[in-house]
């Protein structure tokens, strides 16, 4: 038997409240995703706890049973980890899902310029694509999401539901490696084919970029040599000197400066996107509910990295 922790606080919380959305709100995750966990523990156990046919929702026997025990683990745990730990919920760290390439070169200055106007903030980040990032934000089991938006690409949230900040503008440019003479390598202007560097079906950026190009004539030029689903192993590739590659400009600043890279197409071809920084208004954790208002007392260009 594998049961987790989070699905025994679950239960207690229902056997409270009698009602799926007050604990979901409780457990500060979104009700389809509390629904789940239940139900989860149901087939763990092989057994049915709750009786979903009576409004407020009641226990089986059985629920009623196992209720007993779980109250005591969890009440043991709590325990044990309060003393520990010592931790408080004031001092609890935000979960954070990231795009991979907004992770490892914006989230760095963007958090430490926001910690300057509102103190100490405690998170936890972890990279992953935008489709899964969305989908661990749907599923409650993050506190933010930060990723790119396109409105022409992006995988529309219900904005009442997922509310954001807009932290960041970014373009992605055509960029190539330099040649000896400080050209490209390989230019969107040449005859030839282009060797092609892209993103890997269904990755945002990638989504982002076939929107430019599909009703453009260059698509034609472009020869597909390398597919990835993250910015930064394009670039790696890029000043390899394998191809071209649409890349976002933040990635590339310092390459771009010091002009190890350079543009392989005109700013027609530049694409420009936005950074948001979202939420779920069914979660309401006490650290997010207060970031969250922090940040609408700042001043709009305070946000933007």
């Amino acid at each position: 038997m594998n049961l987790e922790t989070k699905w025994l606080e679950d239960f207690v919380a229902l056997a409270n409240t009698r009602s799926f959305s007050a604990s979901a709100r409780q457990r500060h995750v979104t009700q389809p995703a509390f629904s789940r966990r239940i139900r989860a523990l149901e087939q763990a156990l092989d057994t049915t706890l709750v009786d979903r046919s009576t409004t407020p929702i009641g226990l089986t026997a059985e629920g009623q049973l196992f209720l007993v025990t779980a109250r005591n683990l969890v009440d043991q745990l709590n325990e044990s980890m309060s003393h520990l730990r010592g931790l408080s919920i004031a001092n609890e760290a935000l979960d954070i899902v990231a795009a991979h390439s907004l992770a490892l070169s914006f989230y760095p200055p963007w958090i430490s310029r926001l910690q300057k106007g509102l103190g100490e903030l405690p998170t936890r980040l972890v990279a992953m694509n935008v489709g899964e990032a969305i989908h661990v934000l749907r599923e409650g089991n993050c506190d933010l999401m930060l990723a790119y938006y396109d409105p022409f690409a992006t995988m529309q949230l219900d904005t009442k539901v997922f509310p954001s900040f807009s932290i960041g503008n970014v373009k992605m440019l055509p960029v190539s490696l330099a040649d000896a003479d400080g050209k490209p390598l390989f230019s969107l202007d040449q005859p030839d084919p282009v060797p092609y560097l892209t993103y890997s079906q269904g990755a945002f950026l990638g989504r982002s970029v076939h929107m430019v190009l599909k009703n453009d004539p260059l698509r034609l030029k472009l020869r597909t040599v390398y597919e990835t689903a993250m910015a930064e192993g394009l670039k790696g590739m890029v000043m390899q000197g394998v191809g071209m590659a649409w890349i976002p400009d933040f990635c590339i600043r310092e390459e771009l400066k010091s002009k190890r890279l350079v543009r392989a197409g005109d700013e027609r071809l530049d694409i420009p996107l936005e950074i948001r920084l979202y939420r779920c208004s069914l979660v309401h954790k006490p650290g997010v509910e207060r970031l969250w208002k922090q940040m609408m007392k700042l001043p709009r260009d305070f946000l933007q990295a």
